[in-house]
């Protein structure tokens, strides 16, 4: 709540053109061996609105020393030496954990393969939190890639914060959350279902969150083939949706909400890519302005 609070504060702020410049001396180093869009420019900007500069390395696998050969703890180490935190984004699962371990200034993951995507959770927690104006004593629906999906794997933990609710893991059969974080569910005894289409989901839920089914994440192209087409939320579903319901995808999406979709008030996920601007402002003056309740040593 606290970072929820310092997100509404920046974006009154940002709305009257008063944002303070406190992230002014302070440099960004956006890191992302992946392609990002979204991630990579709503950090950027954030640092830029408070008056910090970037350096940035898109497609950095392509385009850096990793061409050479260079490890990414070497790359780390180096980049360390030229910016005060990193934004970094990985094919490698677990490779901001290995980074972070040699850096000597704070690492964000920004996305690490088919692991984590931490910052995408917080915003997605906080759109929930502004369109239902509470983070319990909900029903949560996650259809789509479950097992590829970082945004819905880091959601998923995040929500084991909220009190007395419940998701609806809707899936095909070959895309189903794996079962380590379904024991993360049970062992927090927050009530889920599983199933392989909507049925009678879409009147009960507060919540729709849908991704795309994630075509680099497959080793065949045979089973995308299969099944790419699985979930294509259209204006027919639509009207199955409670009225007071909001519906979240963490972009890009393909075909898997029709366009039709986006002139309706539920439809918030271009609300929740602005959100990722205001949250990702607040967890880096948290991280770099010192006399902040969250510096490095209160984290300790």
């Amino acid at each position: 709540m606290e970072i929820f609070k310092k997100a509404d504060l920046f974006e009154t702020l940002d709305k009257k053109g008063k944002l303070p410049d406190s992230l002014k001396g302070k440099i960004l180093s956006c890191l992302f061996y992946e392609p990002s869009t979204r991630t990579r420019f709503s950090f950027e900007s954030a640092m830029l609105k408070l008056g910090g500069q970037v350096i940035s390395a898109e497609s950095a696998g392509n385009f850096s020393s990793a061409v050479k050969g260079e490890t990414l703890q070497d790359s780390i180490k180096v980049v360390s030496g030229y910016a005060d935190i990193i934004v970094l984004r990985h094919p490698e699962i677990g490779s901001a954990k290995k980074a972070a371990a040699v850096s000597d200034i704070p690492i964000i993951n920004a996305g690490d393969g088919a692991g984590e995507h931490p910052t995408q959770a917080l915003l997605d927690i906080y759109t929930i939190f502004k369109e239902l104006g509470r983070i319990d004593s909900f029903k949560i629906g996650f259809a789509g890639d479950l097992l590829n999906s970082r945004t819905m794997r880091s959601l998923i933990q995040l929500l084991t914060i909220c009190k007395n609710i419940e998701l609806f893991l809707i899936s095909p059969s070959q895309l189903r959350l794996p079962t380590r974080y379904k024991l993360i569910l049970k062992k927090q005894k927050i009530r889920f279902r599983e199933s392989e289409n909507f049925g009678n989901v879409l009147g009960q839920i507060d919540i729709l969150y849908t991704n795309r089914i994630q075509k680099e994440r497959f080793a065949s192209p045979e089973l995308y083939e299969k099944v790419k087409d699985s979930f294509i939320f259209n204006t027919t579903l639509l009207k199955k949706l409670k009225p007071t319901a909001a519906i979240l995808n963490p972009l890009p999406r393909v075909n898997e909400i029709s366009p039709e979709v986006d002139k309706d008030k539920r439809a918030a996920y271009f609300r929740q890519a602005k959100n990722g601007l205001y949250i990702r402002m607040a967890l880096l003056e948290m991280l770099l302005v010192k006399n902040t309740l969250y510096n490095k040593k209160s984290l300790k």
